[in-house]
């Protein structure tokens, strides 16, 4: 893909969508509703197919396929950090009405990082060509692990991070509506100072999180495709999705109990096609329909064969624990903050 003129054409129209995101449709803090969330999905995904559809009429029908295959692969790899944000806010216990401000600045946060680690991962598979070994070899043994280890429920308060913020970073013990910083009396001396509020606390984590899946995902997408334009471009269009999938799916996302090892199916199967580059080019329609068939098979198996535990957390949703004592939770808002998660992949 060689049309600077499209980085310049992407850039613009991701920057006007979130402008008006938050400045039109989530200028004051509210609680989003699975309807919201509905057409928002709706319509990222109608933008993520409008995208590819320009790329077959530009470049071609294999980049757009390769658009298509690295996003579907992205968006699924993406749905692991639903279980980790739902586990955040519910640790933290943060208003409904302030989740979607902590998301949005975390996919600022989350464009940049990755643009950088994309940007870096072209440059290394340009002059290095054995590393896309190496990624593959990363991927599969990524993918074993995935699919062997159990579950295991993550500790937000034993979090290095968390603790490293707490360190550095003076933190009050309830929100400031939904400023990330506020002015408090500190300190022995009780002098008034800038300190952080939970919610920037929860900002920096989700941050990390999205850091940490995208060392798995990354490289994931580069064995769809070595494009630059569409690895970085179905990244974005997977993560500007990803918000309202959540306040879409935090409710059930624990019911697609047979996701994990399907994801971890797919991170092998990208893995051992980077292996086998050198002997076997496998056609990206026939990736892109192992990987569908992989996900889609995956959450029809979760319905249709529910686990009992699924029935009972739904009957009896466990309580989430507290970071800041009492006066962290919402009772400025009444909203309720949503239930602790477990983690589908052990970090």
């Amino acid at each position: 893909m060689q049309h600077t003129w499209m980085w310049f054409a992407f850039g613009s129209v991701v920057l006007s969508m979130l402008a008006l995101d938050l400045g039109v449709f989530h200028r004051r803090a509210h609680s989003v509703r699975p309807r919201e969330a509905l057409i928002w999905s709706g319509v990222w995904i109608t933008l993520a197919a409008a995208f590819a559809a320009a790329l077959w009429q530009l470049d071609g029908h294999q980049t757009a396929i390769e658009f298509a295959t690295a996003y579907v692969v992205e968006l699924a790899l993406s749905v692991d950090n639903l279980f980790v944000f739902l586990l955040l806010f519910g640790f933290f216990k943060v208003p409904d009405a302030l989740q979607h401000r902590v998301l949005f600045w975390g996919i600022i946060g989350a464009l940049i990082m990755r643009a950088l680690m994309i940007g870096a991962g072209a440059v290394l598979l340009d002059r290095f060509h054995w590393i896309i070994y190496v990624f593959g070899a990363f991927l599969v043994f990524t993918g074993i692990r995935m699919l062997f280890q159990a579950d295991s429920e993550m500790e937000p308060e034993r979090n290095p991070v968390l603790r490293l913020v707490r360190k550095l970073v003076p933190v009050t013990d309830h929100f400031e509506g939904d400023r990330f910083f506020t002015r408090a009396p500190w300190g022995p001396d009780q002098i008034v100072r800038r300190v952080a509020t939970p919610l920037f606390v929860v900002l920096v984590l989700v941050e990390t999180t999205d850091l940490v899946f995208a060392v798995d995902s990354i490289p994931a997408v580069f064995g769809v495709t070595r494009d630059p334009f569409v690895v970085y471009t179905s990244n974005v269009f997977a993560i500007l999705g990803l918000r309202s999938m959540y306040f879409l799916l935090a409710a059930v996302i624990h019911r697609f109990w047979l996701l994990k090892p399907a994801l971890s199916l797919v991170l092998m199967f990208v893995g051992g096609k980077m292996l086998a580059a050198a002997v076997y080019h496998m056609p990206t329609w026939v990736s892109l329909a192992v990987i569908v068939g992989l996900l889609s098979g995956a959450v029809a198996l979760s319905l249709l064969f529910p686990r009992a535990a699924d029935d009972a957390a739904d009957s009896h949703p466990p309580l989430p624990t507290q970071a800041f004592g009492d006066s962290a939770g919402p009772r400025d808002t009444g909203e309720s903050a949503p239930p602790a998660a477990t983690s589908s992949v052990p970090r």
